[in-house]
């Protein structure tokens, strides 16, 4: 796969995905607490799809959700890492879609199985295009961002609203993990989510990153 479209200079390696991250996202599907922890699951980097690009829905499933995310790229190695330390193993940032088959997920769910199904099919990573990451430029702890959906807005986010901050993911990953130079952290989706239609056009945009765009097919 050519990520040059991404304006990567590192190859993608693993992409680690948050969920349960704001709390309205929460109460929209119908949870009442917040977790302790992150809860993570994991896409691969053959899910990634550049700006541009046709999306196409899956076989399976028939509740395609949009959920926009601000998007981390690791740019050195790191293990146990300090939560004061954490920011700097940031190399760059972007928007993305975390694409979610919701029927199948509850499905999975209902069963007490894994969300693969539902989470990492073809074409689940829309990605936007990567800007380096300057913490005197872009503040991290307050980043708006926002999903539109055929010119209509459907989510409106801020970073200063996860429970578990960028630092915090950071740490906590390294905890679980050895982060590497070319992982991708999704870092979860403020409330708004909906189904996509045949034809649809979902932009994505921040004022500190850009304005991406897919249209499914």
């Amino acid at each position: 796969m050519n990520f040059s479209a991404h304006n990567l200079t590192l190859t993608p390696n693993r992409i680690f995905c948050i969920g349960k991250n704001y709390s309205k996202h929460i109460k929209e599907l119908g949870g009442t607490q917040a977790p302790t922890e992150p809860v993570v699951f994991m896409k691969t980097a053959c899910n990634i799809v550049a700006p541009g690009e046709t999306l196409h829905r899956p076989s399976y499933g028939n509740e395609l959700h949009h959920e926009v995310e601000v998007v981390l790229l690791i740019g050195k190695e790191g293990k146990n890492i300090l939560k004061a330390d954490a920011l700097s193993y940031i190399s760059a940032i972007t928007l993305g879609l975390d694409l979610t088959l919701r029927d199948i997920q509850k499905k999975l769910k209902k069963a007490g199985l894994p969300w693969e199904l539902s989470k990492s099919f073809e074409q689940s990573a829309p990605l936007g295009i990567f800007k380096n990451y300057f913490p005197n430029k872009i503040d991290l702890k307050n980043l708006p961002f926002s999903c539109s959906v055929n010119g209509s807005l459907r989510q409106k986010g801020n970073t200063r609203e996860m429970i578990f901050p960028i630092e915090n993911l950071i740490q906590t990953l390294s905890c679980w993990w050895t982060l590497r130079p070319g992982d991708i952290i999704f870092t979860g989706t403020p409330a708004g989510v909906a189904s996509l239609q045949s034809g649809d056009k979902i932009e994505v945009e921040s004022p500190s990153i850009g304005l991406f765009s897919w249209t499914l097919a």
